[in-house]
């Protein structure tokens, strides 16, 4: 008798779960309340560019819980991007969220926030090989897909160093080979990105994906061809490993003032679309979190 009222509870909250829009900004500003909360200590104690490089574990976690919350609000649609060979396509879906939204909490809490950042990265990676490497054979002409490519392999590049970071190895000898790669996995997708934001300018500021920047964005045009400029001259300065560090938090910096200045305002304009406004918010400030956190390695 008494597990009937707890079985009605329970029913009740997943489909909350399952249905409500406002969970991805709950799910996203709650990690980042929580992050930012954790780091004020941290933050006190450091100086310079730490204190800015401090912020990347938070930058990567928001934004993880955001995507881990869409996965419970469009697990049908995400289900069908699962490749046809995998069974269980409507389990990933939940499971991958509940993974996100999960190793959001590790990072910003602290607790086993390396493996967290490790397995993020390594399950970035399996979306290369899994879903957009094919996308990419199928039509290699499509630029959008290699943007959505290289963009996960750049956040794959943030939470790995991050990641190599947190091991012995790191902390004793003050380097890792994971960093190394991880300098490459986002070098190549700034200067990649950087180019397209030079010849394509009416598109979108941060990742080049398909679509425009609105008309009123104030400066709409100078964004992109500033974030052009900084990308190519960071992405370079990554590859060739000069001033790494430097040349990483400022990208970091000048990704989020693309957050700022850019993607939070089209979010206001219309904060019912999460796939065409919060999302891209999250998907910007994840790039900035993912420079960051490579520069704080």
């Amino acid at each position: 008798m008494t597990s009937q009222p707890f079985r009605c509870l329970l029913l009740t909250l997943l489909a909350w779960i399952a249905w409500d829009p406002c969970l991805p900004y709950f799910a996203g500003a709650s990690i980042l309340g929580i992050g930012l909360l954790v780091l004020r200590k941290e933050r006190s104690q450091r100086h310079g560019l730490d204190k800015i490089t401090a912020l990347g574990p938070v930058f990567l976690a928001a934004p993880m819980a955001v995507f881990g919350a869409d996965h419970f609000n469009s697990a049908v649609f995400i289900a069908r991007a699962v490749p046809s060979w995998i069974p269980w396509h409507l389990f990933w879906a939940y499971f991958v969220g509940a993974c996100l939204i999960l190793g959001a909490l590790s990072l910003v809490i602290k607790r086993h926030a390396g493996l967290a950042a490790a397995l993020f990265g390594i399950m970035l990676l399996m979306f290369e090989m899994l879903l957009h490497i094919p996308r990419i054979v199928g039509a290699p002409g499509n630029r959008f897909f290699w943007a959505v490519a290289l963009r996960d392999l750049a956040f794959s590049g943030g939470a790995l160093a991050f990641a190599a970071a947190q091991t012995e190895p790191y902390r004793t000898r003050g380097t890792h080979g994971v960093i190394t790669l991880a300098r490459f996995f986002i070098a190549i997708p700034i200067a990649f990105f950087g180019v397209e934001h030079l010849l394509h300018p009416e598109f979108v500021p941060g990742v080049p994906l398909a679509r425009l920047t609105p008309l009123w964005i104030p400066a709409h045009l100078l964004w992109s061809y500033l974030t052009g400029a900084v990308y190519v001259a960071a992405g370079l300065s990554l590859i060739v490993n000069r001033e790494t560090r430097l040349a990483a938090t400022w990208l970091g910096v000048m990704i989020l003032l693309l957050v700022l200045g850019v993607y939070v305002p089209i979010m206001a304009a219309n904060p019912s679309d999460i796939a065409n406004g919060l999302n891209y918010v999250a998907d910007t400030l994840l790039l900035s979190g993912s420079a960051l956190a490579f520069a704080g390695a």
